[in-house]
């Protein structure tokens, strides 16, 4: 068994995961998720070219740092992503960034998000983009998903059919709608709702290569939860 110890950053990146580290509450998107998309995103930034590292260290480490303004509000209308870039400006601005410099880390952040209509534009967007996605498949999120039902008192399993639970729990009644009700959620709804679809929107060779992996390894997991749930021995 390996005893895991979460990656204390250096320098300003320090100072940056102190102050995101107390912002955060949720399990599922604690500093723990962010430093796996971090180590990700460096991961899959060595098979790109012409990547600033320092805009996509940042980007990756303030990019849910608003997350629980969201999580808090049950209207659906709060977007973290568009949150987190506005809370990271004075922060960036407060160790010395440019404007220019913060506006492209500002724009990595609120590209970040799957059900959003802002793309990601620069090669450090499409990273940051692709090692968010990639927390959300494979054994990991069965882990998360997990940790994040059991946080918002969740069935495990879905109790109407998807187009009825989007009608009533997602904004706007459409699949790219935010959850307004936490509780009514779970990681069978959002498997059809985003994870199935996550390797078609990958940007990177890279991350749409494991993605593909993942996806196999979820579908597997989900399937074998509906047999053994039926008591198919």
């Amino acid at each position: 068994m390996k005893i895991w110890k979460q990656r204390r950053l250096a320098g300003k990146y320090g100072k940056i995961q102190e102050i995101v580290e107390k912002e955060l509450s949720c399990s599922a998107h604690d500093m723990d998720h962010v430093m796996r998309v971090y180590n990700t995103a460096l991961s899959i930034a060595k098979h790109e070219k012409k990547v600033d590292l320092d805009i996509l260290k940042m980007a990756t480490l303030l990019h849910d740092i608003a997350r629980v303004k969201e999580d808090d509000d049950k209207t659906g209308n709060t977007c973290h992503a568009e949150e987190s870039a506005k809370m990271c400006a004075p922060i960036l601005k407060k160790i010395g960034y440019s404007d220019g410099k913060i506006e492209k880390v500002r724009h990595c952040i609120s590209a970040h998000r799957y059900k959003t209509n802002n793309k990601p534009e620069t090669i450090e967007a499409r990273i940051l983009f692709d090692a968010d996605k990639l927390d959300s498949l494979g054994a990991i999120v069965i882990l998360r998903a997990g940790m994040w039902m059991g946080r918002n008192g969740c069935s495990i399993f879905p109790k109407m059919e998807l187009e009825k639970y989007a009608k009533l729990n997602l904004v706007g009644g459409k699949l790219t709608g935010r959850i307004k009700d936490n509780s009514l959620h779970n990681v069978f709804y959002e498997h059809e709702i985003k994870a199935k679809k996550l390797p078609s929107v990958m940007h990177t060779k890279t991350a749409k290569k494991v993605a593909n992996e993942r996806l196999k390894f979820v579908n597997m997991f989900l399937a074998r939860v509906e047999k053994e749930a039926e008591g198919i021995l």
